[in-house]
């Protein structure tokens, strides 16, 4: 109890750029928590995806795969389909991996969709919280200069504190959401790349089964 009172304490006492900063925490937190549930769910839809088409790749059987992946609402699936769809008319591996490309040219937008918003906020917590302690300064300097000679030290540290309090809520702010941006980044750059490695996978299966048939 006495913990959250300091809490409530710490907050009241630093004016009403806290306000600002505490909507920005909440609007990042509520980014964040979307990102990590799309992104984690997109990895396991895409996981199961890999796993049902590759041995149908593999096996030859490009119009079964074809069809999983128009019935699979997975985005490797989709991008699969692009490139199956361009070898029924192309034999060529560069015309399936454009044709692939094309699909990731449309899911990676959706992967990367509102995750640079959270070192936004990250920088516009720190400004607000030294936009907040500039603010306490003037307001502390300005009491000051009419007060008692014998109180302005204790009066001046004391305004001085408080003024801080909102550099230090920014920054408390500012650095989970820079961590969280930088975690969300490596998780959609993990998405890309096994992405990229599945059209690269399947090119090779299609152009290496074309060329043996050949």
């Amino acid at each position: 109890m006495e913990t959250f009172n300091a809490v409530i304490r710490f907050f009241q006492s630093g004016g009403v750029f806290m306000y600002p900063i505490v909507l920005v925490l909440a609007i990042g937190v509520a980014i964040a928590i979307e990102r990590y549930i799309y992104l984690t769910a997109v990895r396991i839809i895409n996981r199961r995806a890999w796993k049902r088409v590759l041995p149908l790749l593999e096996g030859g059987k490009y119009d079964n795969a074809r069809d999983f992946a128009i019935r699979s609402n997975a985005a490797m699936s989709r991008i699969l389909g692009y490139g199956l769809n361009r070898a029924k008319t192309s034999s060529s591996g560069e015309d399936v991996q454009m044709a692939m490309e094309e699909g990731l040219l449309e899911i990676v937008p959706r992967l990367e969709k509102r995750t640079h918003y959270l070192a936004t906020f990250a920088n516009i917590a720190t400004l607000l919280g030294l936009l907040g302690t500039i603010m306490g300064l003037i307001e502390a300097f300005t009491a000051v200069s009419g007060a008692d000679p014998a109180d302005k030290a204790n009066l001046l540290s004391a305004s001085i504190s408080v003024a801080m309090n909102t550099t230090a809520f920014g920054l408390m702010v500012a650095i989970p959401l820079l961590l969280t941006h930088a975690v969300m980044q490596t998780k959609t750059v993990e998405l890309v790349d096994s992405l990229e490695m599945a059209t690269v996978k399947m090119t090779n299966l299609i152009t290496g089964r074309t060329g043996t048939d050949g």
